[in-house]
């Protein structure tokens, strides 16, 4: 339970990151682009986590 609750802080952390590098540089910066995809793995590893709870 610890592990999803650090998680989702750290996607929140992540989203708010991407916005203000999407405000400052962009949608199509490579700052933003690597952030978006940082930010992808975080809610994968969340989905994995969230499907392995219901089995």
């Amino acid at each position: 339970m610890e592990d999803l609750i650090l998680l989702v802080k750290e996607i929140e952390s992540k989203r708010q990151e991407m916005t203000n590098f999407v405000l400052r540089n962009g949608l199509h910066c490579s700052t933003t682009v690597k952030c978006s995809q940082e930010l992808d793995v975080l809610l994968n590893q969340y989905e994995q986590l969230q499907q392995g709870k219901s089995r």
